[in-house]
């Protein structure tokens, strides 16, 4: 399947990205006993794949029950436990997805987020993909989609529009300042994960889907890894106060320049790599000693007032005239005067990053420093900003903790333009977020590592299909809520708390 997308006469292509693993993990678990013949009935029925007939022919494959539609099955034509003629299936809930996830991210949405990577598609088992249980934030916030009766209220049309009529395209430089115009055809680009806290095949990846859907991923502060030159225009290096990796070659590099003041998952911190991911083509990278541990200082001791950022803003655009710069801040309850002080420092990006954001290089006791719930943060701002007259002159991106389409959906609601996403491209290679990320060699399933052992768990072209397909899913879904809104664009749906409701 290719997506067309607006203004583009290339399309993106979404193939099926299988698991990498051989017994991928499901919400249902489908038992075959001995007493099975091999008869293959159960192949002929099921129209999910979940039976296949060995390629030998003579009998049927172990189930691939991670496909399985569950219960719901029970009262269909194909349901293969009625159907088996020895009574050899049996169904149950897989105990593994019992103890899957947490509130906020759940079982179903991990395996929603695989299923979608996988086929580009909503999953098409009963995993619930929109919201999580938190109790909180964003897993309160629901659509008030207009019945037919009352969307004279939301200011829209009485038809809803054709799919290939809704954009979601964004722009990201709207000072008219004479640097570049740059547009991305999602509302969504990758955030800031350095080489050292990930592998490098997950950044290769996550460059080559941002390209794929003419948007940016984001090196964090580890640097500029070479293997990633192809991918130049659609890659944002970051300037973080450790300065780590950062030289003026990599600056003149790339279409967008970031600088990160502040995270939401360790607010006042800085960063910090523990020592045993610091391997010696790491602290390569960043000029430093292998298996010594790295701190990124807070803040930049060279920024102390607006007039001293605006000389930071002033140097990456001499060094880069054709750069844009993103600043990337955590969410303190005075984040809306932050954001206009770097309007008025010359910023076209100003990125806040709310508490529920993850990192893979920090400790565990530094990421339960939180800063403002970003769903507090972003109307915040956007209020501010409009106030100041300046609304329409600045980009405004959120993250921290985006899980899901409706997530982004929301976050543009509450008054974003944009969102950042990372955790979600994780998920999408497969992470089960078991929070080994930051210590010993770091992930066992190869995405949060520096081990070149593990890092070989992930194969580039196949990370980037999934994140490929995980946009494309997300995109379709976007679109879908626009068109219940009778809306063309994701333009209008910024600001628009009136299309949400908190659900108690």
């Amino acid at each position: 399947m290719k997506i067309r997308l607006e203004d583009r006469p290339d399309y993106v292509e979404i193939r099926e990205a299988p698991s990498r693993f051989r017994n991928p993990i499901g919400k249902y678990k489908v038992r075959r006993s001995l007493d099975c013949i091999n008869c293959g009935t159960c192949a002929k029925l099921c129209p999910y794949g979940v039976h296949v007939m060995h390629q030998s022919g003579k009998r049927v494959s172990r189930p691939k029950d991670y496909k399985c539609i569950g219960f719901e099955c029970q009262n269909k034509p194909f349901y293969c436990i009625d159907k088996c003629p020895v009574n050899a299936l049996s169904l149950a809930i897989n105990p593994i997805y019992e103890t899957f996830g947490d509130y906020r991210w759940t079982a179903d949405l991990i395996l929603s987020t695989w299923a979608q990577a996988e086929t580009g598609k909503f999953p098409h088992v009963d995993l619930e993909y929109r919201t999580g249980r938190s109790g909180g934030g964003f897993d309160r916030l629901r659509f008030n989609f207009p019945k037919e009766r009352n969307w004279e209220e939301f200011g829209i049309k009485k038809t809803i529009p054709n799919s290939e009529e809704v954009s979601t395209s964004i722009d990201l430089n709207r000072r008219k300042d004479g640097r570049p115009e740059i547009t991305i055809d999602i509302p969504i680009y990758g955030g800031g994960m350095s080489y050292g806290s990930v592998s490098l095949p997950t950044m290769l990846a996550r460059a080559k889907a941002a390209m794929a859907w003419n948007t940016f991923t984001c090196t964090g502060e580890g640097g500029y890894p070479d293997d990633l030159k192809p991918y130049d225009d659609h890659v944002i290096t970051q300037v973080a106060t450790g300065l780590f990796g950062v030289r003026e070659e990599t600056i003149q590099r790339v279409r967008i320049v970031e600088f990160k003041y502040a995270q939401g998952a360790k607010p006042g911190l800085g960063g910090h790599l523990l020592g045993d991911k610091v391997t010696k083509d790491v602290a390569r990278m960043r000029e430093a000693v292998a298996g010594s541990a790295l701190f990124s200082p807070f803040p930049f001791h060279s920024v102390y007032s607006v007039e001293d950022h605006k000389k930071h803003v002033d140097w990456i655009k001499e060094v880069n005239p054709k750069a844009l710069v993103a600043v990337k801040v955590s969410t303190p309850t005075d984040v809306d005067m932050v954001a206009v002080g770097s309007y008025h420092a010359g910023a076209h990006i100003i990125h806040i990053d709310g508490s529920y954001g993850g990192t893979g290089a920090a400790p565990d006791i530094a990421k339960k420093n939180i800063a403002m719930p970003v769903e507090y943060a972003i109307p915040k701002v956007h209020r501010f900003l409009l106030e100041e007259g300046i609304r329409d002159e600045i980009v405004l991106v959120a993250s921290g903790g985006l899980r899901t389409a409706y997530d982004v959906a929301k976050a543009i609601a509450l008054g974003a333009d944009a969102v950042v996403i990372g955790t979600a491209e994780l998920v999408a290679l497969e992470c089960i977020r078991c929070g080994n990320c930051e210590s010993g060699r770091g992930c066992a399933r190869g995405i949060a590592t520096t081990d070149p052992e593990l890092s070989d768990l992930i194969e580039m072209e196949w990370g980037a299909q999934r994140i490929i397909n995980l946009y494309a899913a997300w995109r379709s879904q976007l679109v879908d809520i626009l068109r219940r809104f009778g809306m063309t664009s994701i333009k209008q749906l910024r600001g628009r708390t009136d299309c949400l409701i908190y659900q108690k």
